[in-house]
This record gives structure tokens, C-alpha cells and sequence, in this order.
């Protein structure tokens, strides 16, 4: 039997100066992530013209508003697209508890992504560890759910007493979790000090999400990863081998998770061994989808991820994919965009300019 499918509102706080065309495209990226996660059908998308409530992120006439109309709707999932503190989210879900409503946080609809989409021991753990630094703070709100479920005089003291009890739960999971993962990276270590050995550099490929790097990888190597027109596709790397035939050598071709605006820095510490691969690397391919509106912006966005990790400073490449799907305009005005980058063009779909990224990759990797 079929499960029945949920359904969400989803609301966005947007400022009064920020423009229409890019609140809508947060909002548009919001859509897209429920349609990664898959399952939930959007019965309505809102924006609010407004600063965050302290207390509640909504305001208490939008609140008093929402409950009724989600009845209506039959929503029992409110996603908002921000970061919620833990407190927030305690008084929001609670205001909206007599309704049947789950409220989700941007942070939480990503998790549940990357949940769904985890395959290996090692992701699934990562995956772990990032909804325990999530739920960390959030600790002050099961514990006045769990005195409240306790009643009567002296729960104050109880529900203390458990936050306490869960804190210390989730400390040690989470240090359970990192031995585990550390076995991983030290094999992984093992591993880079075997090619190192034997000559082989890594190229990674970094990127937006949804820019085409896996296909990329499968062209260039002959692998057969899942591609998919959705965010979050790729969330284990995948390493390939790629063969430079002017250096009569191989290099290992490496993909990486997709980056996305607002990626929360406590995922991707928690990715951390997963793009271990892109930080040891000799090479970063920074692939880019050509016919992307946001092109620049999302530019900006994995270079900004690349400082936070690190390695803003290793040396890389910057080439457009998708060329097949642009006009000669467009090309000049992002030549124009970026007057000092050596662009490499390519369609991965599509077989077009892969020789001459290779030849790039060639003078490049030494």
C-alpha cells in the first residue's frame, strides 16, 4: 500500500530591500529541495515581508493564522527557510502542536536529504553526526517536553535533570561516531600515501549543486554513477581514474558533494572525511553550469565554501558546462565576467570540449 503523501507550507522571512527576483529564487530553491527529498507535496509557498520574532521566528498574528489555515490545507509539515535557534523552534512547534504541525528548519529539510541519499557506512555516519550537533542545541526543548509530560509539582528540577541525561547521551554518541569515522579517514590516509607512492595525483571536481560534475566524472573516466537533475545527488565521493595521454599517465578523478548557498558550517564539518579527497588534492576542477541565472552567485558560493575549507589556495580551474544550452551572447557576457579566468568550455552530456579540459588538466596538474 501506497503512503499517504505529506504535505507542506513553506514560509520565507524576507527583508523589505531585498529585491522580488531574488526572493524568489530562494524560494525557488526551497521548492527544489522538497522535490529532492520527495514525498511531500507543497500545498502553498509564502513570503513575509518581515524581521525574525525572537521568541518565535513568526509573528504571533501569522502563527494565529497558519494553525487553522494548515487544518484547511490538510499541511501537517511547515518548512522555513532559515536557520532556526533552538528556541525558536521549541515555541513555534508548540504553537502549532493543537494543529498537527511538524516545523522543519532548513537545516532539517538538508539532513533528511542527505539521510535518504546516504549509501555508504561512511555518509550515513556523517549524516549522524551533523543531526546530533543540530539537535545539541535544541536539547532546552525536549526537556520541557519532558516536563511537561511529567506534571505536577517539581518538574522544573526533572526536565533539568533530563536535558542534563541527554546531553551527556548525545556527547558520547557523537564521540562514538567520530572513532568511527576516524577509522575511515586514517584509511583513507593509508590510501593517498599508497598513491603518493607510485606517483598518482587527484584532481577533484567541486561545484554548485546540480552543476553536472558527476556526469562529468563518468565521461572522463568510463564510470557509471547515478546522475540525477536534482540537488544532493552525489554525496559520497567517487574516484575514477582518468588517463592523460600526452603525460602517458593516470591521475585519480575525484566528485564531491554539491555545494549549496547557506550550507550550514557544522555539515560540512561534519563532511569533513568525505572531502578530505577535495582538500588533498593537486588539482580542483571547479565545474559551473553555464546556463545557470545565478551563475555568479554560485560561483561565489563554492569559493566561499573552498576558503572555509581551506583550500582557496590550491591551484584550479574554472570551466563551464552545459555550453550546448547557451546563446553566443551569454558566452560573451561571462567571458566578460570574468576578464582574468582561462575558462574551459565543455558540454559533459553532450561530448563537447572534454579533449581540450583534459589538455588543461595536463598542463596544469605538472
Amino acid at each position: 500500500m501506497k503512503s499517504k503523501q505529506q504535505k507542506a507550507i513553506l514560509i520565507d522571512l524576507v527583508h523589505p530591500k531585498v529585491s522580488a527576483s531574488h526572493a524568489k529564487d530562494r524560494m525557488v530553491e526551497l521548492e527544489e529541495l522538497i522535490s529532492t527529498h520527495g514525498g511531500i507535496e507543497v500545498v502553498e509557498a509564502m513570503q513575509s515581508r518581515a524581521q525574525p520574532h525572537p521568541k518565535t521566528f513568526l509573528g504571533k498574528g501569522k502563527i494565529e493564522d497558519l494553525g487553522p489555515h494548515a487544518e484547511e490545507l490538510e499541511a501537517t509539515v511547515l518548512v522555513i527557510n532559515a536557520s532556526l535557534k533552538s528556541r525558536q523552534i521549541y515555541e513555534l512547534g508548540e504553537a502549532l502542536r493543537e494543529h498537527g504541525i511538524q516545523v522543519w528548519d532548513r537545516l532539517d529539510l538538508i539532513l533528511k536529504i542527505f539521510a535518504k541519499h546516504a549509501s555508504t557506512t561512511e555518509a550515513q555516519l556523517e549524516i549522524e553526526l551533523a543531526s546530533i550537533k543540530h539537535m545539541g542545541p535544541r536539547i532546552f526543548g525536549m526537556g520541557m517536553e519532558l516536563s511537561r509530560q511529567g506534571g505536577g509539582v517539581g518538574t522544573r528540577g526533572l526536565g533539568e535533570t533530563n536535558i542534563e541525561r541527554m546531553k551527556r547521551h548525545l556527547k558520547e554518541k557523537e564521540r562514538k561516531i567520530k572513532k568511527k569515522l576516524e577509522t575511515y579517514q586514517k584509511g583513507r590516509a593509508l590510501v593517498r600515501k599508497g598513491r603518493e607512492r607510485r606517483g598518482l595525483k587527484t584532481v577533484s571536481i567541486v561545484g554548485y549543486t546540480n552543476a553536472g560534475k558527476t556526469t562529468l566524472l563518468n565521461k572522463l573516466t568510463g564510470r557509471k554513477e547515478y546522475v540525477a537533475n536534482e540537488l544532493f545527488a552525489t554525496l559520497d565521493t567517487r574516484v575514477g581514474e582518468l588517463w592523460l595521454p600526452n603525460k602517458r599517465k593516470s591521475v585519480l578523478l575525484a566528485d564531491t558533494i554539491g555545494f549549496i548557498k547557506e550550507l550550514p558550517p557544522e555539515l560540512l564539518n561534519a563532511f569533513a572525511s568525505t572531502l578530505s579527497e577535495a582538500v588533498e588534492s593537486d588539482l580542483l576542477i571547479h565545474v559551473t553550469d553555464a546556463s545557470d541565472e545565478h551563475l555568479l552567485d554560485h560561483v561565489d558560493v563554492v569559493e566561499d565554501i573552498l576558503k572555509s575549507l581551506g583550500i582557496h589556495e590550491t591551484p584550479r580551474m574554472l570551466v563551464m558546462n552545459k555550453i550546448d544550452q547557451i546563446s553566443d551572447a551569454k558566452k560573451k557576457a561571462i567571458i566578460n565576467a570574468f576578464p582574468k579566468k582561462n575558462l574551459v568550455w565543455i558540454s559533459a552530456s553532450e561530448d563537447l570540449g572534454l579533449e581540450g579540459l583534459i589538455e588543461r588538466i595536463e598542463e596544469e596538474i605538472g
